[in-house]
Parts: structure tokens; sequence; C-alpha cells
């Protein structure tokens, strides 16, 4: 079931949302959690209903280790240090996500050094599996640092399920989710949140299936059907991608960010004009705001972050985007894209240490730039597809100007990127009520005009990109 579908849009949510209130208006608290926690895994099963025992048993085994870790727990007396439960917690949840995602991966390296025929596994990666494992690691180091105290198996399958952030995040703690869930105040249907979430709602729906599907079909172009690219084509299929990802993923945060608030649960933000930053840091302040947080406070600073001189410094950085890059996807591309990730934030920690500063727009045109070319690793399904782009990018012996319907569409999603208010922004503008009413409705109804179009031609609606991580 899809934020971009029908199905959710006119059926779960708005029965989701009517039922969920009506248990707490009735003062049913613990059947409103139970019911909500239900949803959620039922909206989770919708896809294939194998996934439902890997998502249980995980959520099972994390609660259990999170209590042991905790100082409050009942069960003080054990034969195992906490930290030794830590890392028995964080290599099980590594594991069952190393055996799912990287198991082919493994083996075909093997096979190739090795010159050996071990036949692949082929396994289904679980849907959003990178998503709560990471999730409930941050919870079992929470657990460990004494920040966390959850003795309720409901509460924290609530915290893990929450359809809104189940899928592809925003990756959320369990600290700044749970008091949300437990205020009285939040019990209660709140006609400003939910005229509010309707309306991010709908720009994130415009976002998935007027921008980023559309620009969908000219990255496929480019990078999967062609097998020449002269230079503008290039350049149009790899803006193409640039601009697919980020609308795609930040029109999905749009709409769990949305979804969450008809409940009264405010998700943090994971988008911030990540392509109006003139750093490569800057960028990553701004780009899933919540994975950079995930990999600075659970990798970067339990390396030794900045504090032990600044060449283990530069190794930390390096090695946190790489283990990013892994994350991402089982494969040398993802691997090399976070390797230049990596590098970039050396660089750039360098350069700044030296002193030197670049002008605004020039530092823009870099980091922009650069960014775009290592999404091209990150796109490209293998090293030759990358490299197809890359070079006929930079193919200056082939070059056809021409000015369509592509090149107009990138000029106008410049401005809107890189001079336009973003969605967190737009929401605090002091809109009157009608004029809430009015863009909500013209948003939602362009877009299920588009979603209409879309099904008509290809019999289904596209998935978020960010699920196949």
């Amino acid at each position: 079931m899809l934020f971009n579908s029908y199905t959710f849009i006119f059926v779960f949510l708005p029965i989701t949302f009517f039922i969920y209130f009506y248990l707490n208006q009735k003062r049913l608290t613990e059947a409103s959690k139970g019911f909500l926690v239900f949803s959620s895994l039922f909206f989770y099963s919708w896809w294939n209903i194998a996934y439902l025992p890997i998502i249980l048993s995980s959520m099972l085994f994390n609660y259990i280790l999170g209590n042991s870790l905790n100082s409050n727990s009942k069960n003080k007396r054990s034969r195992f240090s906490k930290k030794s439960l830590l890392i028995f917690g964080i290599v099980s949840n590594l594991a069952l996500l190393g055996y799912f995602k990287y198991s082919d991966f493994f083996i075909e390296n093997f096979n190739l050094v090795f010159s050996s025929d071990v036949p692949l596994l082929h396994l289904a990666l679980p849907l959003a599996i990178s998503f709560f494992t990471f999730q409930q690691i941050s919870y079992l180091v929470d657990s460990y640092r004494k920040e966390t105290k959850e003795y309720d198996f409901l509460n924290y399958a609530l915290f893990v399920t929450f359809f809104p952030q189940l899928i592809a995040g925003p990756i959320v703690h369990h600290k700044e989710m749970m008091p949300q869930f437990a205020k009285t105040k939040n019990k209660i249907k709140n006609h400003k949140n939910i005229a509010l979430g309707l309306f991010i709602f709908s720009i994130g729906l415009f976002k998935k299936v007027v921008i980023a599907d559309t620009f969908a079909v000219w990255a496929t172009e480019g990078f999967d059907v062609a097998t020449t690219l002269n230079l503008v084509e290039a350049w149009s299929s790899s803006l193409s991608y640039t601009f697919q990802l980020y609308f795609d993923f930040s029109g999905y945060t749009d709409m769990a960010i949305g979804a969450a608030l008809l409940f009264n649960i405010k998700l943090p933000i994971n988008f911030n004009s990540p392509y109006q930053a003139t750093s490569i840091q800057d960028f990553w302040r701004r780009w899933h705001m919540t994975l950079s947080r995930f990999l600075k406070d659970y990798i970067y600073i339990p390396l030794g972050g900045n504090r032990k001189g600044e060449l283990r410094t530069y190794t930390n950085l390096l090695t946190t985007f790489i283990i990013g890059g892994i994350w991402h996807g089982a494969g040398w591309t993802f691997i090399f894209w976070g390797f230049l990730h990596g590098m970039a934030l050396v660089i750039n920690r360098a350069w700044s240490k030296l002193g030197f500063k670049l002008w605004s727009w020039f530092a823009w045109f870099l980091t922009f730039n650069f960014v775009n070319i290592a999404w091209i690793f990150f796109r490209a399904k293998e090293w030759d597809d990358a490299i197809k782009v890359l070079t006929a990018m930079f193919n200056f012996s082939d070059i056809k100007l021409t000015v369509d319907t592509i090149e107009i569409a990138y000029i106008a999603l410049f401005l809107v990127v890189i001079f336009f208010k973003n969605s967190n922004e737009i929401i605090k503008i002091k809109f009157s009520k009608s004029t809430i009413l009015f863009i909500t409705t013209f948003l939602f109804v362009l877009s299920l005009l588009q979603l209409t179009n879309i099904m008509v031609q290809a019999d289904k609606v596209s998935e978020f990109l960010y699920f196949n991580f």
C-alpha cells in the first residue's frame, strides 16, 4: 500500500484516523494504541505478509534487550555486562540486515575473487528492514545510555511500527516519539493539525506524483534504456535523477509528516533545501537529516569524532560515509558513492582549516555539481551505466543543443530548489484558512489527476525510491 495510492488515501488513512480517535474518545487508550499498531502492521504486510514475522521477531528481541540494558530494568542480575549485551544486540541486528541485504553481494564477490561457483540465495529484501533496524539500534544505544524508559511492549511496538514513518523514515528516537503519544491532548482530534497535515500531505503528493515521477521517465531513459548519450542527454539524465530523488524522497517525508500530524504526532524534519547548500557539510545538514543524525551520533562520534586529532577525524569521516554508502545498497557503486562523499567532507574540512573561502555562488556551484555527479553512481545499476553517463557529460565533441520541454522543466526546477521556500518554511507562513484550503485542494486534485493518468498508462503507481534501501 503506497502513500500515493487510492487505497491509502481514501480507505486506509481515513478509516485508521476515525477509529483511532473514536477509541480515544471512549477513553479506550490501550485499545486505540493497539489498533494503531495493528493498522501499522496491516499497512506493512500489504506488500507481502511473509515480512511480518521478521519485523515482529525483531521488535520482540530488541524490546527485551532494551529493557535489560536500561538501568531501571527489574532484571538486574545478569552474567553479562551491559556493554556485552549492547554489542550482542547491535551485531544481531546487523546480522539480520546483512543476511537479507548483503548475502548475495558477498557471495558474488567471493566467487569473483576465488573463482568459485557458490550459488546465490536470491533472498527477497524485507520491506523497510534498513530503517527499522537502524531505529532499533538507536533504541538499544539510548537504553544503554539510560535515555529510555520503556516497559510496555505495546508502546514499543507503536514506536517501531507507526505507519507514517515505518517504511522510509524519518528515523526517529524513542524519546521524541513516545511522550507525544502519552499526552492527553494528543488523543483528541485537533482541527488545526488536521488542516496542516492535509496541507503538508498534499505538497508531498504533488512532489511525488507530478514532479518526481515525471523526471523518473527521463532518468530511466538515460540510465537504463539508451546505449549512447550525447553531452546534453547525459546532463539531462543526471539532472533528472538528481531532481527525481529529491522530490521523491522529500515528497515521501512530507506525506509522512502530514499523515502523522493527523494523529497529532510531529515527526522530525528530514529535508531543508539541500540543493541550496554551499558546502558538502552544509548539504549533509540539509539532506536526509535524521540519517545524518544517526551516522553522527551512533557511528562518527563513537569512532572518536574529531576528538583524536586531524588524521583520525578524516579517517572517521571517511569510514562513516562508506558505512552510509553500504547501508544504502549492496553494491560497489553505493560504496563508491559513500567514499566520494566521505572524501568530499575530508577535503571540505581541510580547506576550512586552512582558512580558505569561496564566493558563495561558486561554492554552491561546486557543491551542487559534485552532488549531481555523485548521484550518478548512486543511481546506476552497473558500473558501465555510470561510466556511460559520466563520460558523455564531458564529451564536448558531441554537443547537440536543443530547447524542449525537458530543458524548460530543468530551468523551472532550478528556480524552485534554489529560490523558493521548502515545505518546512511554507507551513510557517501565516496563510488565511481559505488560502490553505485552496492550495491544499489545488495540489491534491492536480496530483489525483496525474495519478489517474499514470495508472491508465502504466496500470500501477510507482514506489518511492527509498523503499529499495
